[in-house]
C-alpha cells in the first residue's frame, strides 16, 4: 500500500425506520464512487447495537488530493441531499493518512473528534501526548492514532483508539484517569464527542504484509463455516447429548448457552489456523485469481460435502 494514501471516515446516525432505504441509497453510492479518480476501496459498517449504533463507512483514496475532490464533488453533494430526510443529527466525516496496513477498526474502536480553541493548539497538543502516554497502558488497547487538522478541509483533531474487546475499550473511556485527563483539557477545547465502530469476523483475518488488502466477507464466511461445523456437530455428539443432557439435565437454553461459548472460543482459536493454510485463496495473485477462487471454493464445498457424508454414516 502507498504510504501516501488516505481514508476517509464517515459516520452517521440513520432514523431507524429508513435503515433499509440508506442501505440502499449507500449501495448507489458505491457503484458510483467506484468510477471516480482516485478511489481505491469502501468498506461498510452497519449498525451493530448497542455497542455501534452508527453506519460508519471507510473510504480509501490514493492521496489526499483525490480524497478532497470527492468530498467537494457535485456528485457526492447530490448523493448527501437525497439521504438527508434519513438522517438524524450531524455526520462526523474525518480523512486519515493510512498505516502501512491501511484503516483498521476492527474488533472494535472510538473515533474521538475535538475542536480547539484558537491559540491553544500547541497546549493541546502537549495535553494529546500526555494522554497517549497514559492510554498505551490500558489493557487490551490494540492501536492509536491522532491526526492534526487537515486545512480546509476539516478543522478537528481526530483520535483513533482500537481495543480488542468492549469492555476493554469501555473501561478505557469510563476510567478515573481518563476522565481526569478530560477535565484537564477541557479549558483548551471547543467540542468534543466520541463515537464507536466495531465489526465481525475482521480480527481472525489479519493483514499479513503492509501491501495486503482484506478478504471478501464471503470467504472469511466459508472458512468460518468450515471450522463451526464439527465443532458443533462433535460437541453434540460427544458432551451435549451424553452429559449435559442425559446426565446433568440441564435445560436446553442452558445446555445451548454452554455449547455456544465452547464453539465461539474453539473458533476462534482455529479460525486464524486454517485462515493461514488459505491464504493462497482468501488473496489469490493477480494473474490466476479466477483459477484460485475457484480451486478454493472447490475444495470448501467438496470438504462440506464429505463431513456431511461422514457424519450421516458415522452417527
Amino acid at each position: 500500500m502507498d504510504l501516501d494514501t488516505v481514508s476517509i471516515v464517515t459516520q452517521t446516525c440513520v432514523r431507524p425506520e429508513h435503515n433499509a432505504a440508506f442501505a440502499r441509497w449507500q449501495g448507489e453510492t458505491s457503484s458510483l464512487i467506484q468510477h471516480f479518480p482516485g478511489f481505491l476501496e469502501q468498506k461498510l459498517l452497519p449498525p451493530n447495537p448497542p455497542l455501534q449504533v452508527d453506519w460508519v463507512v471507510l473510504q480509501r483514496f490514493a492521496s489526499l488530493a483525490d480524497a478532497r475532490r470527492w468530498l467537494g464533488s457535485a456528485e457526492r453533494q447530490k448523493r448527501i441531499e437525497g439521504a438527508a430526510p434519513m438522517l438524524v443529527g450531524r455526520d462526523d466525516v474525518h480523512i486519515v493518512r493510512d498505516e502501512g496496513s491501511g484503516i483498521k477498526p476492527a474488533p472494535v474502536s472510538a473515533i474521538i473528534s475535538t475542536r480547539v480553541n484558537p491559540g491553544r493548539q500547541a497546549e493541546y497538543r502537549a495535553w494529546e501526548r500526555k494522554i497517549a502516554a497514559a492510554q498505551s497502558r490500558a489493557t487490551g488497547l490494540q492501536g492509536y492514532r491522532f491526526e492534526p487538522p487537515i486545512p480546509g478541509v476539516q478543522e478537528d483533531y481526530v483520535a483513533i483508539l482500537r481495543f480488542d474487546t468492549q469492555a476493554n475499550l469501555q473501561a478505557w473511556l469510563d476510567s478515573p484517569l481518563r476522565q481526569a485527563l478530560i477535565e484537564e483539557a477541557a479549558p483548551l477545547t471547543h467540542e468534543f464527542h466520541s463515537r464507536i465502530a466495531s465489526s465481525g469476523f475482521e480480527q481472525w483475518f489479519r493483514d499479513r504484509s503492509p501491501g495486503d488488502v482484506r478478504p471478501p466477507a464471503w470467504k472469511m464466511n466459508m472458512l468460518v463455516l468450515l471450522m463451526l461445523y464439527p465443532i458443533v456437530m462433535l460437541f453434540g455428539i460427544f458432551v451435549g447429548t451424553p452429559f449435559l443432557d442425559r446426565a446433568l439435565h440441564l435445560p436446553f437454553a442452558v445446555a445451548l448457552f454452554l455449547g455456544n461459548v465452547v464453539s465461539v472460543m474453539l473458533t476462534g482459536f482455529l479460525v486464524p489456523w486454517i485462515a493461514g493454510q488459505f491464504d493462497w485463496w482468501l488473496r489469490p495473485t493477480a494473474e490466476r485469481k479466477l483459477q484460485l477462487n475457484l480451486l478454493g471454493g472447490a475444495i470448501l464445498l467438496a470438504t462440506y460435502a464429505a463431513m456431511v457424508f461422514l457424519f450421516l454414516r458415522l452417527f
